[in-house]
């Protein structure tokens, strides 16, 4: 993206950030700023107060005095939990120009919404010169809503000065979204990694949004408007039109399921801001309670019924793709065993969910396992005997036996139950979602053709580079697009609880299920 191989050969990810911004800025590109978020409050309706993203190049643009609203439709509207999921949700759209006055209409009926509160706006400039794409500015709304009532399916309308939601003609565009429920009850929700733009992620999303999943999980390797992947300044052919295309793609899931994602190698788009995700913070708003918002805006936690999800930034650990790598100095670790402790602890809670992107084991020959996870993460996982682990990285399906301390401690075939409380933990590969597919050593052993392999070489990325491994964990591998199910079924306490994990594919059939089972508190 413009700094020369012999410099960013010495330069850090920060560095080569500075360098680019002295360069366009000597264009004369226009420097960016902090937005903040316009507090307007509505009924039970209260958007969080002043906020600051790392935005990055905010143009004038004379468009919102010239441009007809009438004109302009909104678009990719995207649904993310708040803290609560029982009280707080973020709506996101995108218009293609500037627009005046956007604002979002909510209400308990589609003929009620008379609660209107102003949108922020967060404008991405991306100049000439910045990748593949030409002079390109995207202009982000988000409404952060607080106060809603746990259980309640509400209605809403985004719009802007020219384009009223309420208007009988535009009703059509109307989303809904329901908060978590009060008190435990069943649940079904979703996850995959690396969709990118394409048929098979749009396939993928017509079937997620018929299993009426409460929320949708994506493990990192978003859009690919960086299909370079390494982090940096240098990467070529980014392009940040690519998102426009993406958020349309998914909108008739994400804007009535929350989609939270974190982030992988691809997210790091290293002309936004030194970490590489100030695109990132203006395309989403997350929860926001994780243990370093400035540099892991990515890393967070929530509960639905009795389950904690956590998700996790492993560009900070990974010594596959190092251009994050130690971020943190170490506080998202500390973070990690603080929730893990702490939702253990909790009467309100039974299972622990944690996705990221890379892989703490997986077969493929493309990027195998992480050693920087295992080292990092994988022990603690084992401690506080996480329920399940979700990954991306590796663009196939496949899941492992139960594990601890880097061995099987008990066979897991397709139908099984894993006990984690006595046996260990299951770590899942979804990354096939909708991107180029990788490959396996071994053959596919999946639901109805299965090819049981207790011996699968493979390799894990360590601090030294690549060390060869031949594993017998890998117990379910299919090499064709897919995501996951996963059904949550509470007990009385004392009783066993169950996740009940499906590998989907892309047809519709079943690739594999087990069971995760343990005592309710």
């Amino acid at each position: 993206m413009g700094v020369p191989e012999k410099l960013a050969a010495r330069m850090s990810m920060a560095e080569q950030h500075d360098y680019l911004r002295a360069r366009f800025s000597r264009r004369t590109m226009i420097r960016g700023g902090a937005v903040t978020l316009g507090a307007v409050a509505g009924g039970a309706f209260v958007p969080g107060a002043t906020a600051q993203a790392a935005v990055p190049t905010q143009r004038g643009s004379s468009s919102a005095e010239s441009v007809d609203g009438a004109l302009v439709a909104p678009f990719g509207r995207h649904l993310a939990w708040g803290n609560d999921p029982r009280t707080e949700i973020t709506v996101s759209w995108q218009v293609p120009v500037a627009v005046k006055k956007p604002f979002i209409r909510v209400g308990a009926h589609p003929w009620d919404l008379s609660r209107k509160i102003e949108a922020e706006v967060r404008t991405l400039h991306t100049p000439a010169g910045v990748g593949a794409g030409g002079d390109h500015t995207q202009y982000y709304l988000h409404v952060q809503l607080t106060h809603l009532r746990p259980g309640r399916t509400y209605y809403y309308g985004v719009g802007h000065q020219g384009f009223d939601p309420a208007e009988p003609h535009l009703l059509g565009t109307l989303g809904t979204f329901t908060t978590a429920p009060a008190h435990k009850a069943p649940f079904t929700f979703t996850a995959f990694g690396d969709e990118g733009v394409g048929y098979h992620g749009l396939a993928n999303n017509a079937l997620i949004l018929g299993q009426n999943p409460a929320f949708h999980l994506h493990a990192g390797d978003i859009a690919y408007g960086d299909p370079a992947g390494q982090g940096k300044t240098t990467d070529t052919g980014f392009d940040s039109r690519t998102w426009d295309q993406f958020l349309h793609q998914t909108e008739s899931v994400a804007k009535q399921v929350p989609w939270m994602p974190s982030y992988g190698n691809h997210d790091m788009e290293a002309w936004y801001s030194p970490n590489g995700y100030g695109g990132e913070d203006a395309r989403w708003t997350l929860p926001d309670n994780g243990p370093d918002r400035e540099n892991l805006p990515g890393v967070y936690s929530f509960s639905y019924g009795n389950t904690a999800v956590i998700s996790l930034d492993a560009n900070d650990v990974s010594f596959e793709i190092p251009a994050n790598l130690g971020i943190s100095g170490g506080t998202q670790t500390k973070w990690l065993e603080t929730q893990l402790k702490r939702y253990r602890a909790s009467k309100d809670i039974d299972f622990i969910v944690v996705f990221f992107h890379h892989c703490a084991y997986c077969t493929s020959v493309a990027h195998a396992s992480e050693g920087g996870v295992r080292q990092e993460w994988v022990p603690l996982f084992e401690k506080y005997t996480v329920d399940l682990v979700i990954n991306g990285h590796n663009h196939q399906y496949e899941r492992t036996d139960v594990i601890k301390g880097d061995k099987v401690t008990k066979k897991l075939p397709i139908g099984g139950t894993a006990y984690p409380e006595t046996e260990g933990v299951v770590y899942v590969t979804a990354g096939a979602a909708g991107r180029s597919l990788y490959a396996f050593t071994a053959p596919d052993s999946y639901e109805g053709h299965e090819h049981e392999t207790d011996s699968v070489a493979s390799f894990v990325n360590t601090r030294d580079g690549k060390v060869n491994e031949t594993v017998g964990w890998s117990r379910v591998r299919y090499l064709d697009y897919s995501f996951l199910r996963v059904d949550v079924t509470p007990a009385p306490r004392g009783r066993q609880t169950t996740l009940t994990v499906s590998g989907v594919a892309e047809t519709g059939n079943r690739i594999d299920h087990f069971t995760v089972s343990r005592r309710a508190k």
